[in-house]
Order: C-alpha cells, then sequence, then structure tokens
C-alpha cells in the first residue's frame, strides 16, 4: 500500500484532537501527502534527509515530501547517518542546511531513533550537542540555532499538546 487508508485517516484525525503528535517518518510520500490533507495539527517526519532522486527503500526524502510536511507547520528532523554526513560539521552545514533552503528554519529539527542506525552516526552521542551547536553557527545564528536544535519541535508539542 502507498498511501493512507481511511482508517489511517480517521486514526490522524483522532491523533489531532486528542494532542497527540503524529509522526510520518515511516510513511510514503503519498500516505504523507494524504496525512497532510486530514490533519489538523502540524506533522513531524522525525528522522530523515534530503535526497536528489526517488530511491527505494530508504527514510531519505525527496523536497516535495519535505514540503508536504512543512506545509503543516511541522518539523522535519535531520537524522545523523554517517555514509551521508561523515562527521559533525558535514551533518551541520549539509544535512540541516539543504533542508533549511527547501522548507525554512521553522520546519527543521534534530533528527530522532539515533539509538535505531544501522551504521556510524555523525553525532554518536547526544554530549556532542555542544560541537553541533557550534557548526550549525557558522551557517545560524543563536536564534535560528536555537530552533534547529529544540525550538522547532516545541513549537509542534505546544501546538499539538497545548
Amino acid at each position: 500500500m502507498t498511501g493512507l487508508t481511511p482508517f489511517g485517516a480517521e486514526v490522524i484525525r483522532r491523533c489531532s484532537a486528542l494532542g497527540i503528535i503524529v509522526d510520518v517518518a515511516h510513511a510514503t510520500f503519498e500516505g504523507v501527502k494524504k496525512a497532510a490533507a486530514v490533519t489538523t495539527k502540524p506533522l513531524v517526519l522525525s528522522h530523515t534527509s534530503l535526497i536528489t532522486r526517488p530511491a527505494a527503500w530508504t527514510r531519505r526524502i525527496l523536497p516535495d515530501h519535505a514540503k508536504a510536511v512543512a506545509a503543516t507547520g511541522g518539523v522535519v528532523g535531520i537524522w545523523p547517518v554517517a555514509d551521508y554526513f561523515p562527521n559533525i560539521v558535514v551533518y551541520a552545514t549539509d544535512g540541516f542546511a539543504r533542508m533549511v533552503d527547501v522548507v525554512g528554519i521553522d520546519h527543521v529539527g534534530l533528527g530522532t531513533d539515533q539509538m535505531g542506525l544501522v551504521g556510524g552516526s555523525a553525532m554518536p552521542s547526544y554530549t556532542d550537542l555542544p560541537q553541533l551547536a557550534a557548526a550549525l553557527r557558522t551557517r545560524f545564528n543563536a536564534e535560528e540555532t536555537a530552533k534547529l536544535l529544540g525550538g522547532n519541535y516545541r513549537r509542534v508539542f505546544e501546538v499539538c499538546v497545548g
């Protein structure tokens, strides 16, 4: 199945009504578009990065996929997969920066599921957050960096749960 069933659409509507945040990280682009059409709250796509061409069996997404999440007011989390971002500087200046260029500073965040990586990580531990913040500051100001490192998720949580 490549989209969202009527039951799935109803689940998203109920989640929105109950203050449950909907994470579409494992949904197809068709599923995300349908989820975006039925939600009344921002969506989260918690762990991904941009890809330039469609690829089977990947968590990576095309720009239009990211834009569908952002259009709900949601957040796209950038996943620190070392195969894509060999170090924390590239993670910040390529992973985060490219997504910001596509969807805007208000719709990008730190990727989750960090312990679910099957390979190496550009940020092996959350104790590396100060290094990530420093790398982000080479491109973004303090306010923008704060959004990327939690502020955007906080906004979504307040809208969805509050």
